[in-house]
């Protein structure tokens, strides 16, 4: 992303000593959040997810494949990030670039090692046949906090997915049966994105901050609040007291996300 001058980084900086954003909210606070199920019809779960003006969609695709060789009784599990260029002016069509790995890794690690999905149920026949969980991310439209926003649509779509059929060989996508992805629904992991900003903490940036930001960190929280996957960016270091405090914030307004998975509003 390119960066702003420093003018422009003392210009956010007044805002945020003053206590408001440029858009008139709190340092803690979210843009206006929505979670809509059953977006795509040849998905076997889909959700779409909208964060102020930031849109992104997540689609789930199940496959009958062989097992890794180190997991041969376990699912497989594949998360694969598209930044569209109609969503952004900066993103640009070819091979993946850095911030749609960054944003897979990130999304991945926190599904992987939460232990949400029970992934020796997605067994059919050790080291033979097992299924395969992919998760797309597509962008819509991009204007800050992707990270928190494709999180949130990735674990949407898995909770609303379900098995196809199966009989033998053949997979039957066009007859999904009543039974879901097994999931641990107390494990859902719930990404947050701290962003430092000078002396300032704020979670989901527009991109005027995001340009001059120092530092984040992305935390995966479970619901009882434990975290179980970290992300750090940025190129400016952070304290531990600064960490600390990071991580205090995300553990906060992940219980405010996570009411948007069960159908409640943020008030």
């Amino acid at each position: 992303m390119v960066k702003l001058g420093d003018s422009f980084r003392e210009h956010v900086l007044s805002y945020l000593d003053a206590g408001v954003r440029f858009d008139g909210r709190k340092l803690d606070e979210f843009r206006p959040i929505s979670v809509e199920y059953g977006i795509s019809h040849n998905a076997e779960g889909s959700a779409r997810v909208t964060v102020g003006s930031t849109h992104v969609l997540a689609g789930v695709k199940m496959a009958v494949e062989k097992p890794y060789p180190d997991t041969p009784a376990d699912g497989n599990l594949m998360i694969n990030a598209e930044l569209l260029p109609l969503s952004s002016s900066v993103f640009e069509s070819g091979p993946p670039s850095d911030e749609a790995i960054e944003v897979s890794r990130i999304i991945d690690r926190g599904i992987r090692e939460s232990k949400v999905i029970d992934t020796k149920k997605l067994c059919i026949i050790p080291k033979e046949e097992v299924w395969s969980v992919m998760i797309d991310i597509c962008t819509i439209n991009v204007h800050g906090n992707l990270i928190d926003a494709s999180a949130l649509a990735s674990v949407a779509a898995l909770t609303s997915a379900k098995l196809p059929g199966y009989e033998g060989k053949v997979v039957k996508y066009d007859e999904l049966t009543d039974k879901g992805i097994p999931l641990a629904a107390s494990l859902l992991p719930v990404v947050v994105t701290v962003f430092k900003i000078g002396k300032h903490l704020i979670v989901d940036p527009l991109p005027e901050e995001e340009s001059v930001a120092d530092a984040r960190i992305s935390a995966a929280v479970l619901e009882d609040g434990s975290i179980v996957a970290l992300q750090k960016g940025g190129g400016l270091p952070v304290t531990a007291q600064e960490i600390d405090s990071m991580l205090g914030l995300a553990q906060a307004k992940a219980g405010d996300l996570r009411k948007l998975l069960s159908g409640k509003k943020l008030k």
